[in-house]
Order: C-alpha cells, then sequence, then structure tokens
C-alpha cells in the first residue's frame, strides 16, 4: 500500500523510459507527482502521452514551461535541422543533444521536490542504450548529487531529494520486460523525435526502441516501419 508520507518527483516524458521510471516510483511505494516540460520541443505528442500515462498510473501530472529551445542548438528544437536517421559514431555526440536539458529538468524537479518534501527525484536516465548523451552518464549524476546536497536546505538539513535513475544501468530490451512486468501501457508511449500520427520508425529513438521490443519478443509493439522490415522478404 502508497505511504502518503512517501512522496516522490518523476520526471516524464510520455517516452518508454520515463513511463517504465514511474511505474517503479509507485512500485516502491511513493505518491508521486509526474513533472514534464514544455521547452520548445519539435513537437507536444509526447505531453499529450504523459499526461496519458499519469492518468493511467493515478499520479499527479504537472507541465512546465521554459523554452530553452528557443535558444537551438538542438535538432530537437530546431525546425531547420535534420533529425538524424543513420545513427551516430561512436564518441560522437548526436544533434538530438538539447543544451543543458537535463540539467534545467533536474534543477526544476529538485525545486519542487523540496517545495513539496518529497524524498527522491525519480529520473528515466540510461547509460547504455542511449545516444551518446553527456548528460545521461552516472558519473553527472553523482556530481548533481552533490551540488543538490549543497545548494538546498533540505539538503543541507540532511534530507534532501535523492536522485534516483533505475534505469541507468539496463539495457534498452531490459527496460522493455520490466515495463511489461510493471503494467506500462507501451503503445501509449511516444519516444519518437519526429511529430505525427504515427513514430517514424527511422530516428534513433525509434530504432533503439524497435530493436528492444523485437528482441523482447514483442514485434507488435514496434513501429509499423519495424513490422514491415519484418514482414519483408528480404529483411
Amino acid at each position: 500500500m502508497t505511504n502518503t508520507h512517501k512522496r516522490a518527483v518523476v520526471l516524464l516524458s510520455g517516452g518508454l523510459d520515463s513511463s517504465t521510471t514511474l511505474a517503479m516510483a509507485l512500485r516502491d511505494g511513493y505518491t508521486c507527482t509526474a513533472l514534464s516540460f514544455r521547452y520548445g520541443q519539435r513537437h507536444t505528442i509526447e505531453l499529450e502521452r504523459a499526461a496519458q500515462i499519469a492518468r493511467h498510473f493515478g499520479a499527479a501530472h504537472r507541465v512546465i514551461d521554459i523554452n530553452i529551445g528557443s535558444f537551438g542548438g538542438s535538432a530537437l528544437t530546431d525546425d531547420a535541422m535534420t533529425v538524424p536517421t543513420d545513427g551516430t559514431d561512436d564518441g560522437v555526440i548526436p544533434s538530438t543533444y538539447v543544451p543543458g536539458r537535463n540539467t534545467v529538468f533536474i534543477a526544476v524537479g529538485l525545486s519542487l521536490a523540496e517545495a513539496m518534501d518529497a524524498e527522491r527525484l525519480y529520473l528515466g536516465i540510461n547509460a547504455v542504450d542511449y545516444s551518446g548523451y553527456p548528460d545521461c552518464r552516472p558519473e553527472y549524476l553523482a556530481a548533481f548529487q552533490t551540488l543538490a546536497d549543497l545548494a538546498t536546505k533540505a539538503g543541507l538539513e540532511g534530507h534532501g531529494a535523492r536522485l534516483t535513475a533505475p534505469l541507468v544501468s539496463m539495457t534498452k530490451t531490459d527496460i522493455v520486460n520490466a515495463a511489461l512486468e510493471l503494467g506500462v501501457p507501451i503503445a501509449l508511449t511516444w519516444s519518437c523525435y519526429q511529430g505525427g500520427e504515427e513514430p517514424c520508425g527511422v530516428c534513433d529513438s525509434c530504432r533503439i526502441r524497435d530493436r528492444a521490443l523485437i528482441d523482447a519478443g514483442h514485434p507488435e509493439l514496434a513501429t509499423r516501419h519495424a513490422q514491415e522490415r519484418l514482414a519483408s522478404p528480404t529483411s
């Protein structure tokens, strides 16, 4: 049973990883407030899906406007840039990296967590099957925790929110299996970098997600593009 005095904030993008993280926080017994951002991204489908996911799990949901996308510098916020579809070489940070995004989001999440006396801030960060982003690494999280403990009243008093990233060392296939076990409505989640009526199936995020769903034995949850490729005799 959930203890109403055991609170957590969960950063929820509406994608597979953050939705699974919300399910894990609830499993851990927390009363959760899901926090999403309208940050100038290419589309708001992910926000619509985040709202649906939060409702599915009975979690409170807040959306904050913070338009870091207006700065440019990312294919996810600048329509003049093309979302890559051919993958990224090892060691190269892709153009879909949004400058400072996780740093801003975590800072706002910690502010909300302190205001509501939440014990944890859950993050869907993943360092295994991620796209080369510098702010998805365990050392980044450790450094931010040190900052949080120094920069907040709650941290100085010894009861600041703990940054909790349960997916950080999991493969994407492991995440899919965990999502299925926890009852995450995978079909509702949106991980595609593009907008549109359905996921594109060719961006890095779609390809990584499709491969994991297929490897986990659930090709029916993959994008139409992936299903057509599997059905092709030349695939």
